[in-house]
């Protein structure tokens, strides 16, 4: 058959790393402790130890968390470290910001868990164009453990990948 058509990309050593393959289960979720502050502003120590315990934590099982204040109050340290005593069991992963940091703190631990021994001397191709919310963080991330190792990094897809790195 001279006109059979093959797969060129699929033959090739080329390996393709697409980060929302790892994307992890679990709800993102924002608790602001303006509501624990008297008049939202001023941090009650006493009051605030007596909300946090009567809350409700279990709610938070498996959820990955964000922590936050809405309002102008200063808030010492030991504040959100206090929440993550009650948070930390339930919690998958629990941070101080928004949900952009929470998804760079999530994406930062997978990153750094990838076994990336299958790429070792390939060609890799750091496939772009996600549907799930993948901060630009864990590329560079990505990049910098994967270029160690591997022959080149494009970027992109298999059709139309814009070169990264080539080892020499």
């Amino acid at each position: 058959m001279a006109n059979e058509i093959v797969n060129r990309v699929a033959n090739s050593k080329l390996k393709t790393i697409d980060l929302e393959d790892f994307y992890p289960q679990g709800k993102r979720t924002i608790i602001d402790i303006k509501k624990w502050l008297f008049q939202e502003l001023i941090l009650r120590e006493t009051e605030f130890r007596e909300h946090l315990k009567n809350y409700d934590w279990t709610k938070y099982n498996n959820h990955f968390v964000a922590l936050t204040c809405s309002t102008d109050a200063i808030i010492p340290s030991w504040a959100y470290m206090l929440i993550t005593t009650y948070l930390s069991p339930y919690a998958k992963n629990i941070v101080i910001g928004d949900l952009s940091v929470l998804e760079t703190s999530i994406f930062q631990q997978i990153v750094q868990n990838i076994n990336l021994e299958e790429y070792r001397g390939r060609p890799v191709i750091i496939k772009g164009c996600a549907n799930k919310p993948i901060p630009e963080t864990a590329y560079l991330q990505l990049i910098t453990k994967l270029q160690p190792i591997v022959k080149s990094i494009m970027f992109g897809e298999a059709c139309s990948t814009v070169p990264l790195f080539k080892r020499n």
